[in-house]
């Protein structure tokens, strides 16, 4: 089967086609047919090498993390998923392997997505609506609370905003004007103007319950200060910290390391007996199963900016790193 491989960790490097022999797949696995694979700056970061401190890879790679396909074989342990089945996941971000005719899936990390939604929507769903999920679960969120979701009105925003209004919370974000009337469609209470206001004056009078941050930098001591007292934060852009380190079972030397590095958000956050994550969301085939759900209620669709074949998919690598896209960009796989 013909795979997208990097040989070495590049920026400017191409990623290379390569024919692989498939393996036999395990008693708890899925073969599946990759219909669509969509392009997160997550596989630039890995590229580029960004992630190997946290995650050991050996090459040639197989990159590609978000996948939507077919099931073509199933292991004998497999009772919910058969032969025909249309599928999507987030891979497992320590194995990866979606930009790929076929991938193998643990039964585990996989569901069927709704009807309603084609192979190159379907394929743009895992990561954002995972990442959501996730991020609700450490913040341990409770109805009638207020989230702030700093730059909203990318793809996770137009997958979190409704998730989290289904979970009962009031919702506030920024992002750029030009996307207000549709974040208001998806159930935003407050929207703000990144550009021409500012979030702290605006919300210093009435602070929010959680933040979920996919701004990092200097923006997370700005987040802190509108978060309430015993408040807690989620950070997508910021730094990992001894918790990260613990949840991913990384080894001791990594525990030691992100302990350090998280360790000015950590004291931040104590200042006013506020809680600290950084979130690297994890495969789960069973939240997929219950997001699927939700989706069924409203039907969302995806914001899609471009779909590129399998063989332009260095081309879609460059359209990513240029910026400015507008929703996912999708690998076609034939």
């Amino acid at each position: 089967m013909k795979k997208a491989q990097i040989t070495r960790y590049s920026e400017k490097g191409k990623l290379v086609f390569n024919d692989v022999v498939s393996e036999e797949i395990r008693d708890n696995e899925v073969l599946i047919k990759v219909k669509a694979a969509a392009l997160n700056p997550v596989d630039n970061m890995i590229k580029r090498g960004d992630l190997r401190v946290l995650f050991k890879y050996s090459f040639p790679l197989t990159l590609g993390n978000e996948i939507s396909g077919i099931v073509e074989k199933v292991g004998k342990n497999v009772r919910d998923f058969k032969v025909g089945d249309k599928v999507f996941s987030r891979l497992p971000i320590a194995e990866l392997g979606g930009f790929s005719e076929k991938v193998i899936v643990d039964k585990k990390e996989i569901a069927i997505f709704p009807e309603y939604l084609s192979f190159e929507e379907a394929a743009t769903i895992p990561l954002a609506s995972l990442t959501a999920l996730q991020a609700f679960e450490k913040l341990k969120i409770k109805k009638n609370k207020t989230i702030f979701i700093s730059g909203a009105t990318g793809s996770f925003g137009n997958v979190a905003v409704p998730l989290a209004k289904m979970k009962g919370l009031k919702v506030v974000v920024t992002g750029n004007i030009k996307n207000k009337g549709k974040m208001i469609e998806l159930g935003v209470d407050k929207f703000i103007d990144y550009k021409k206001e500012n979030f702290v004056n605006i919300l210093s009078g009435e602070k929010v319950d959680y933040v979920i941050d996919t701004v990092g930098g200097e923006d997370l001591k700005k987040e802190f200060s509108i978060l309430k007292n015993g408040g807690s934060l989620v950070s997508l852009k910021g730094v990992p910290n001894e918790e990260f380190a613990i949840d991913h079972k990384l080894s001791a030397v990594k525990r030691i390391l992100c302990k350090l590095i998280g360790k000015k958000m950590e004291k931040l956050a104590s200042e006013n007996n506020q809680k600290y994550y950084f979130l690297f969301v994890k495969s789960n085939g069973e939240q997929l199963k219950e997001i699927v759900g939700m989706l069924k209620k409203i039907e969302l669709k995806p914001e899609i900016d471009s779909v590129f074949s399998f063989e332009e998919i260095n081309d879609a690598f460059e359209h990513l790193k240029n910026g400015g896209t507008k929703g996912k960009i999708v690998i076609k796989m034939d």
